[in-house]
């Protein structure tokens, strides 16, 4: 598998296309392969709004991270795709769109969000497990999967448990029945799907029931610790730090999808060092 880092994590930098080169640099340090880039958050001065990407922007990104060894595995473009909101939710589904005519100049087929709530910053809100906001959910990404076919490119959806509009095992299984395309992929964060409140099996066993249910269309990884305090998940922890069951996933992602982008959250530049020695262990030992 290939180790990788969220870029955001390692800035901020300033002014794009020179401080990519700056970025590029840094991460290469660590010794991974591959990166995610979510471009207003790596680079806080380049807007989140759509209409400025072009195929020679695109290249020049990709160049300065291809020179130093690191491949861009997920563009990130975080939206809310259920914006309560019409105009803000349109807005936010033509900055997607345009991610995907330009992710192959990027160098990448994924561009990844998770998949939002009724609430404007996706927070919590009780009516976002209803059957209207599922539905609304898969308007919007039925019509971002039509640009992505045209595209050559992937909508990568990531699950959030409690919180989002696909919210659990059983959910994510019906949103690819209802829109079957190899344009829609799953950016899996186990970590993100496990309920916030207990688990009422091990863990291995919920690895599989996720694999089970959507295994063969995940297209990348997302990789934390976790801790139960007072009864609720905590997911503040570099990867290493926490109860996650590492080699029973990694066991399972090393079978079902060899060679696939496992990217590092919750890290640092000081505990990034650490976490890779301890994924590269775990990733050793259950080859």
């Amino acid at each position: 598998m290939y180790f990788g880092l969220r870029a955001h994590d390692f800035g901020p930098c300033g002014d794009l296309p020179g401080s990519a080169e700056v970025l590029a640099e840094r991460i290469a340090s660590y010794g991974v392969s591959s990166i995610q880039l979510a471009l207003s958050k790596a680079f806080p001065d380049f807007p989140a709004r759509p209409g400025l990407l072009s195929p020679g922007f695109a290249r020049g990104i990709r160049e300065a991270f291809s020179a130093r060894g690191l491949a861009i595995a997920v563009l990130g473009c975080y939206i809310n795709p259920i914006h309560p909101d019409q105009a803000t939710r349109e807005l936010q589904l033509s900055r997607f769109k345009e991610h995907l005519r330009f992710a192959r100049d990027f160098g990448c087929s994924i561009v990844g969000t998770e998949t939002g709530s009724l609430n404007p910053d996706s927070s919590f809100h009780p009516d976002t497990e209803t059957e209207e906001a599922f539905d609304t959910l898969c308007f919007s990404l039925e019509r971002l999967v039509k640009t992505a076919e045209r595209c050559g490119s992937i909508v990568g959806i990531e699950p959030v448990a409690d919180q989002h509009s696909v919210s659990s095992i059983e959910k994510a299984a019906a949103l690819l029945s209802r829109i079957d395309s190899p344009a829609l992929g799953i950016i899996f964060d186990p970590v993100n799907l496990l309920p916030r409140i207990g688990l009422k099996e091990s863990q291995a066993k919920f690895f599989q029931r996720s694999f089970t249910a959507f295994g063969s269309r995940v297209v990348a990884v997302h990789v934390k610790d976790f801790r139960f305090e007072n009864g609720k998940k905590n997911v503040a922890f570099a990867p290493g730090s926490g109860e996650f069951d590492f080699p029973a996933f990694f066991s399972l992602l090393q079978s079902s999808k060899p060679g696939i982008d496992v990217l590092l959250e919750n890290t640092s530049p000081t505990t990034a060092p650490a976490a890779l020695d301890f994924l590269r262990r775990v990733a050793a030992n259950t080859a």
